[in-house]
């Protein structure tokens, strides 16, 4: 089989399972979400945290709760790596240092992942376990916990009440992430992906260089760093590192599993606001953002104007000879469009127009079918803005599933829009107008600009990848790269429960002949339009000044 030929088979079954488990996932989360059952090991639970399971919050009761749980689960995740030289399975590594496990805790209860570390030379088993495996099932339980909420504020009236952010939070790392992660694991295993607690040992090098090399439990957190698009690896290859990724079909599973939640979301939506049409519109955007992404990326790598790469049939520099153009392009562009941020290759060697279209990718908020949670309530703010252009056209009050979209409720939403641009470009003009962070800049020009651009748009929309050409493991970088996943996740967090809470409020509007139809095809060319336009005029002028220049150099 011709590698064009594989490329196509491994693109078109990917999906054909994704299409197969959208409505039976969908419809499994609705029933998560919206019955009143208590599992026996969830009231436990409650009891230990002393959470009333039947109480209902307000939106500023659920976003305190977020907070307050977040900010915990920082410390935690902190003190663990600080005491780690105290702990089991340090592996004889000791405490990390104080810069990185900040960095690291913040990554981690941010659904970003970014890692300013090796993970095989810095973190013990007992932490990637205890830490940052939990951290992966939780951080992504909370994203699909402010999404729910952000439905219920569209299909309930007259209150203010928009669900408890604690049994949603239980009930999505109980009953959705850890059964699929479960299989998920075992999958992965049975497929050479490493799980056992051996002792380092080590090897000889191609070069004549020892090398020790740590096992540890790895299947277990991969499959929960896919599925939850968390994306932090074992290793610092993450996916590429055959102890994570030994084959072309485990790198389809993998695949498979970032995209798996955050694609099924939507039939979820469409059921507990009670129109299914509507969860297929908004999957329909996602989907054709999703087509354009990858389609660019994998042409990108494949057609591109240089002698070498044009010699070679594509540019293969940093792609993983094991899964091809194909497997490491697919793999690329569906990362960046989680907010997944794990690699099965080098994004730093992506031709320019491919390296910036992972960018594009990112900024369009990471809505295609973006991360577990995040992508769903990320690409409903987009439909938000999107009924009130049209609403704007028209010269009539926009409405979107019955709710107006009035002055407050267009406020949360363009503040949301507003939040990852502010951050992005802020900290990348620090970043490249003192000497002291252009240090850490090894390569110059457009491309150099590419790989600061790149960290901080990875870190704002808390997606974790990197050009590795930058030296991020610096003072700077970690508290930076810190502060602006922090603001990254939860100011737009905030915003999302407040506009859930003004909408819940309201009293439903009836459809009339002027109401604009959200579940046609105009719409979802609308959003998807919206989204494309938004993003242009945001981004542009930076992308100009780093892959567009460098690929039309």
């Amino acid at each position: 089989m011709g590698s064009a030929t594989a490329g196509i088979v491994f693109i078109a079954s990917l999906l054909l399972a994704l299409a197969a488990v959208h409505v039976p996932l969908g419809d499994y989360m609705y029933r998560v979400y919206s019955s009143p059952r208590h599992l026996r090991v969830e009231r436990a639970l409650y009891k230990v945290m002393g959470v009333d399971p039947e109480g209902e919050q307000t939106w500023g009761v659920h976003a305190r709760s977020v907070l307050a749980f977040s900010l915990v689960s920082v410390l935690v995740l902190y003190g663990l790596q600080r005491l780690q030289g105290l702990l089991p399975y340090d592996l004889g590594f000791g405490g990390v240092r104080d810069q990185v496990a900040w960095n690291t805790a913040v990554s981690f209860v941010t659904n970003t992942n970014w890692q300013a570390y090796s993970g095989e030379s810095t973190m013990g088993y007992l932490t990637q376990m205890a830490g940052l495996a939990v951290q992966n099932f939780v951080s992504a339980a909370v994203g699909m916990s402010v999404a729910v909420a952000l439905v219920r504020g569209f299909a309930r009236t007259r209150t203010g009440e928009l669900g408890n952010f604690w049994v949603d939070l239980t009930r999505g790392a109980l009953r959705v992430l850890l059964p699929i992660a479960v299989v998920g694991a075992v999958a992965l295993l049975a497929g050479g992906v490493a799980q056992n607690f051996a002792d380092t040992h080590s090897v000889t090098t191609i070069a004549g260089q020892r090398q020790a090399i740590p096992g540890g439990p790895v299947a277990s957190q991969e499959a929960i760093k896919e599925l939850g698009t968390n994306g932090g690896g074992f290793y610092n290859a993450n996916s590429a590192h055959p102890y994570e990724n030994p084959a072309a079909w485990t790198n389809w599973i993998e695949i498979f599993l970032l995209l798996l939640v955050a694609s099924a979301l939507p039939r979820t939506f469409g059921r507990l606001v009670g129109q299914k049409r509507q969860g297929y519109a908004i999957a329909a955007v996602m989907a054709v953002l999703a087509t354009i992404a990858v389609c660019a990326t994998t042409a990108a790598q494949v057609v591109h104007h240089g002698t070498v790469p044009q010699a070679a049939g594509a540019a293969a520099e940093g792609t993983e000879t094991r899964f091809g153009i194909a497997g490491s392009a697919v793999f690329a562009a569906a990362t960046t469009l989680t907010s997944t941020g794990a690699v099965d290759s080098a994004h730093d060697s992506y031709t320019s127009l491919g390296g910036g279209m992972l960018l594009v990718n990112m900024m369009l908020g990471e809505v295609a079918p973006g991360g577990v949670g995040s992508g769903l309530y990320g690409m409903l703010v987009l439909a938000v803005i999107a009924v009130f252009v049209a609403g704007l056209m028209v010269g009539r009050t926009p409405e979107y599933l019955g709710k107006r979209i009035g002055a407050r409720e267009i406020k949360f939403a363009s503040l949301y829009f507003l939040v990852t641009p502010a951050l992005v470009l802020v900290g990348a003009g620090v970043a490249t107008a003192f000497p002291g962070p252009r240090a850490s800049m090894l390569n110059s020009g457009p491309h150099g600009f590419s790989e600061v651009l790149y960290a901080f748009t990875s870190a704002a929309g808390n997606n974790g990848s990197a050009f590795a050409g930058l030296s991020a493991a610096t003072w700077f970088y970690d508290v930076a790269l810190g502060l602006v996943m922090l603001l990254g996740r939860f100011l737009p967090i905030v915003l999302v429960l407040a506009l859930a809470g003004s909408l819940a409020r309201q009293t439903p509007v009836p459809a009339s002949a002027g109401t604009l139809p959200t579940h046609r095809p105009q719409f979802v060319g609308l959003v998807v339009g919206v989204a494309v336009v938004l993003v242009a005029l945001t981004f542009f002028p930076a992308l100009a000044l780093g892959p567009l220049a460098e690929g039309i150099h």
